[in-house]
């Protein structure tokens, strides 16, 4: 069997995957030339050019794209396993690390993640916040075990990752008593002209909101824009605007102050777990693509 020196093959991902030798040399705490030496040798034993001098830095060839990609299941299949084989002593905790996209109602994200506490171990949640874009990235250098995220991944993105639907919902709009009792007309003409919060243009509810209203003739007065869902709704809450939420889901139609003006299946709310496409399956990623989405959704069904 022909072996290969996979140490090299790691300076090769390394430098890669940050831009230039300089840059690896940093991260691994080796001189330059050592690294490029240790490329040259890879380049010689596999017989193919993979790296070439665009500018000032380096770029893979198509071949180098290729061997790139295998580096990249390679290691990630090795981190995977040593994180597997020290995370489950007796004792220890099992560690999810879960980013949670901006846009997401924390309260359907709880409901998302909490099957993972149930595990049969004991488990550790990290959770971390931020832009769909962000969290991609941390997912494509495996910081993440998990993206859940109210739209898929893009698959024009250099990732090789998996969206999977966890389920779908329409939308509820609620308003305090006070501005309620303001409108004029029945939903949801009463949202012509009205004063209406809204999640900011890059998430998927927002466009499917717009293109909503632009068939139906409605042009409301946008007076917020929110990257940050809980940060919209206390805005709501303190009668800034009529604000949206999926329905079915949210206490906050519950509280005394609040009212629902209408709602409408057209504006569609989505809920995705992005991972990368792994040989060994996190247990706790596991759990909450088998098992929070059919939870969430009868529960829903059952609030019906």
């Amino acid at each position: 069997m022909e072996w290969m020196n996979y140490h090299h093959l790691y300076y090769f991902w390394m430098v890669v995957r940050l831009g230039s030798i300089s840059k690896a040399s940093q991260e691994l705490r080796l001189s330059p030339p050592a690294i490029s030496a240790q490329l040259h040798t890879l380049e010689a034993s596999l017989g193919e050019k993979l790296l070439a001098r665009s500018g000032r830095n380096l770029k893979p060839t198509e071949m180098g794209r290729v061997v790139f990609r295998y580096g990249d299941e390679i290691f990630s299949l090795g981190r995977e396993l040593m994180t597997t084989v020290r995370d489950r002593p007796a004792g220890r905790a099992l560690r999810v690390v879960v980013g949670v996209v901006d846009g997401l109602p924390k309260m359907i994200a709880h409901w998302l993640i909490q099957p993972a506490l149930r595990a049969p171990d004991s488990v550790r949640i990290v959770c971390r916040q931020g832009s769909l874009d962000q969290l991609l990235s941390q997912l494509a250098i495996h910081e993440l075990d998990v993206v859940l995220s109210d739209a898929p991944a893009d698959p024009n993105l250099k990732l090789r990752a998996h969206s999977r639907l966890l389920g779908a919902c329409g939308t509820l709009f609620m308003a305090t008593e006070e501005l309620a009792k303001t409108l004029k007309h029945p939903f949801p003409h009463a949202l012509d002209g009205t004063p209406l919060l809204v999640p900011t243009e890059n998430s998927a509810v927002r466009r499917s909101l717009d293109s909503w209203l632009e068939s139906l003739g409605i042009h409301p007065v946008i007076t917020g824009e929110f990257q940050d869902y809980a940060l919209l709704r206390a805005f709501g809450e303190a009668g800034a605007g009529i604000f949206l939420v999926p329905a079915d889901f949210e206490a906050v139609k519950e509280q005394a102050n609040l009212r629902s003006i209408g709602s409408t299946d057209e504006v569609r709310h989505l809920f995705y777990a992005i991972s990368v496409d792994r040989k060994i399956k996190h247990p706790a990623v596991l759990r909450i693509c088998n098992t929070a989405g059919l939870e969430l959704f009868r529960r829903s069904a059952d609030a019906a």
